[in-house]
């Protein structure tokens, strides 16, 4: 893996080859069978083949195993369709101001070639929220008739409405899961702090690859999985925090090549991401020119559809745990919505000449 420094930001560029490279060393070691779950091969079997020179993958997939993942109160849709109904009101105010800055957002959308086509670019944004990243991509020149916005939260999405730069563009609600668009249909997928709400992340960039043309580009941003022993118990209990390796390896099982990942964060973090952070990278990939319609990567059914096959329906039992989940996947989120005030007051009085790493 090669490193460069670059940016305002104090970001890193990693580059990985596609399926065909040989795999990085693993980040997530340290973490064992933390994701298993969220791992391209569950409890399942992979076997390759050469179909006309290039490797096609065959995957046989268990279903996630809910004894290996952590706790993540808010990893789930319903969870997060309630947390956002109450953060809405406030998360322009207080999410982006520490986590996702004009700054970070620029520096996370750059390998995304926004530029390019000079505004004709058809762009989905899946997650979009409040259409902060939205607003990016349209300052990076694509114009508002040409951008799709969805998200499954209503009020999030009311809150990007609202927004006269965006005006034009097409807003609607959609699943990132499962998506309404035809195969082969963008130019680019953007996704920006939403995967770590997706029951099956792999699920979510298999549907990138889909709905975009061949040759064209994806990129998603969302977290880091902390080192720090009390940060990664907090971001373990809220939601799903990846480590840099998993993101690679969801890409490149879905089928995209030249996948890359460079990292962002806060000014006045210094670089530090032993504490993991909200918004901390951004991973981008091409689906190969020769390739149309869906990913190769073969998944059974989506895990929330056959829990409700099973029974599973709206109870008061169900509603009153989907309450807790929110109450207390919350309460370890704040500790997310303090560590950047801590982190400010930390670079603010100590020496520019100490690491925060």
């Amino acid at each position: 893996m090669m490193v460069r420094w670059h940016g305002r930001c104090g970001a890193t560029a990693a580059s990985t080859a596609a399926a065909a490279s040989a795999p990085m060393r693993s980040t997530a070691g340290r973490a064992g069978a933390r994701r298993r779950d969220h791992a391209r091969l569950v409890g399942g079997r992979r076997s390759h083949r050469l179909v006309g020179g290039r490797r096609s993958q065959q995957v046989l997939l268990a279903s996630p195993s809910a004894a290996a993942s952590p706790l993540r109160l808010i990893q789930h849709k319903r969870e997060a369709w309630w947390f956002y109904r109450y953060l809405s009101l406030v998360y322009d105010k207080i999410v982006n101001p520490g986590h996702w800055t004009e700054a970070m957002r620029d520096e996370a959308l750059a390998p995304a070639k926004l530029s390019e086509g000079e505004g004709s670019l058809r762009v989905v944004d899946v997650g979009g929220g409040t259409g902060f990243s939205t607003l990016g991509i349209v300052a990076a020149g694509v114009a508002p008739e040409r951008i799709t916005l969805v998200d499954q939260s209503p009020h999030q999405l009311k809150k990007a409405r609202g927004k006269a730069a965006l005006e034009g563009c097409t807003i609607q609600e959609e699943d990132a899961e499962d998506l309404s668009f035809a195969s082969d249909s963008f130019d680019r997928y953007v996704s920006c702090g939403s995967i770590e709400y997706w029951p099956d992340p792999q699920r979510g960039i298999c549907e990138a690859y889909r709905v975009i043309k061949p040759g064209a580009l994806a990129c998603m941003v969302g977290p880091v999985h902390p080192t720090h022993p009390f940060s990664r118990m907090m971001a373990d209990a809220w939601m799903l925090f990846p480590t840099e390796q998993e993101y690679i390896d969801w890409f490149t099982a879905a089928g995209f090549e030249d996948v890359k990942l460079t990292r962002i964060g806060p000014s006045w973090y210094r670089g530090c991401r032993k504490h993991g952070l909200i918004m901390g990278c951004s991973v981008t990939g091409i689906k190969p020119v020769g390739a149309t319609g869906q990913s190769p990567l073969d998944l059974g059914p989506k895990a929330e559809a056959a829990a409700a096959e099973g029974g599973s329906g709206v109870t008061w039992s169900n509603a009153m745990r989907t309450l807790a989940r929110v109450v207390l996947g919350s309460t370890a989120g704040l500790y997310y919505f303090l560590l950047p005030i801590y982190m400010w007051l930390k670079n603010l009085l100590l020496p520019k000449s100490i690491s925060f790493k």
